[in-house]
């Protein structure tokens, strides 16, 4: 008999031969949840009740439970009975009162040898790196992805997960060390894909695309994940990032550029009417050097704070509260002055600072 291989991360399917069968083109959830839990618990056996209540105990639409698990064990055993013809009866046993995966069938499971190359302890570098490569290159999706939402899946899809990132950001660190910088730019945005608001992978990611020389790339990346993370959360960037994504802005040229250069860059793509616009911490900078400038020059400048919100019986929904601020931000532009200078503090909030604005005039604004 040929070695069963099984994979449950990413699509769910079962192999034998030149025989498969996948839960790609089922609506037979129950029938793939039933197998997948026998097939990692293997070698215990459950009771009726025990699997009753773990698939049935939501489903108030079903009267006989009892009737539904004989229906979803027949379908799980017809499926099965695709790769050989007794696979059903083969593969799922009755025993003490049970049912059991049979575990004296051979078996090849991605995720069992995606733990194993993750966890394992590995006294050489080069052999360090080819395990977690060849761990990632398992893991073709989270464990059983179509089955995400059940109680059961979740913390084993946490734990593979977790282990997947590890590995990622393990073997960048090893490819980083020789210079491999692209190959372990490809592993983090691999990874980002996979999980866009894990803020080290951005991280590693920034820092292998400027170290292999695409700072653009690297600078697009940051921007990328501090507007995910201001739409969905209203936050920012924590300070390592920011702090990385400032190291490569000054670094974008390592060559001397000449005065008629550097005053092209300095010019505004496009000489907008209105105050100016930027990014929170740009907009921290500028405060720092208006605060200076004050003490020198004693002109005043001052601070306003600008916040959106609902009654607090009725507070703004999200899609409400996005097109109220889209708005305001552009009354702000067009009606303050050139050198006055606003940002979007926070998903209800606008901060605006208006130099040599005397109390009065500040107050009307």
């Amino acid at each position: 008999m040929n070695i069963l291989r099984i994979h449950t991360l990413g699509t769910f399917s079962v192999h034998a031969g030149d025989k498969s069968i996948c839960d790609l083109h089922t609506r037979a959830k129950k029938v793939w949840n039933l197998l997948a839990y026998l097939i990692q618990y293997r070698g215990t056996s459950f009771s009726q009740q025990r699997l009753i209540a773990l698939f049935w105990n939501d489903d108030s639409g079903v009267s006989n439970p009892e009737n539904a698990l004989r229906i979803t064990f027949h379908r799980a055993r017809s499926s099965l009975n695709q790769l050989w013809p007794t696979a059903g009866h083969d593969l799922i046993l009755r025993k003490d009162g049970g049912y059991t995966w049979n575990t004296e069938i051979p078996m090849d499971i991605d995720s069992d040898r995606f733990d194993a190359l993750c966890t394992a302890v590995y006294t050489d570098e080069e052999q360090q790196l080819a395990a977690y490569l060849e761990a990632i290159s398992l893991y073709r999706g989270d464990f059983l992805e179509k089955q995400s939402s059940d109680t059961w899946v979740i913390p084993v899809a946490t734990h593979f997960h977790n282990l997947y990132i590890s590995a990622v950001m393990s073997a960048a660190a090893l490819l980083s060390e020789r210079s491999r910088h692209r190959e372990a730019a490809e592993l983090c945005r691999n990874a980002v894909s996979r999980d866009p608001y894990h803020e080290p992978l951005h991280q590693l990611l920034i820092k292998e695309l400027a170290a292999d020389g695409d700072q653009n790339a690297a600078m697009a990346v940051y921007e990328e994940l501090s507007h995910r993370l201001f739409d969905d959360f209203g936050i920012r960037p924590n300070e390592q990032t920011r702090s990385i994504y400032r190291e490569v802005a000054n670094t974008l040229s390592d060559q001397t550029l000449p005065m008629d250069v550097v005053l092209e860059q300095l010019q505004e793509p496009e000489m907008l009417s209105g105050a100016m616009r930027c990014d929170y911490d740009y907009f921290k900078i500028l405060c720092f050097a208006e605060s200076r400038a004050m003490v020198r020059n004693g002109n005043a400048t001052h601070i306003l704070l600008l916040s959106v919100s609902g009654t607090p019986d009725k507070p703004l929904a999200r899609r409400t509260l996005n097109r109220v601020m889209e708005q305001l931000g552009e009354t702000i532009r067009t009606n303050l002055r050139r050198g006055d200078t606003f940002s979007q503090c926070s998903v209800s909030q606008y901060i605006i600072m208006l130099p040599q604005a005397n109390y009065e005039n500040s107050c009307m604004v």
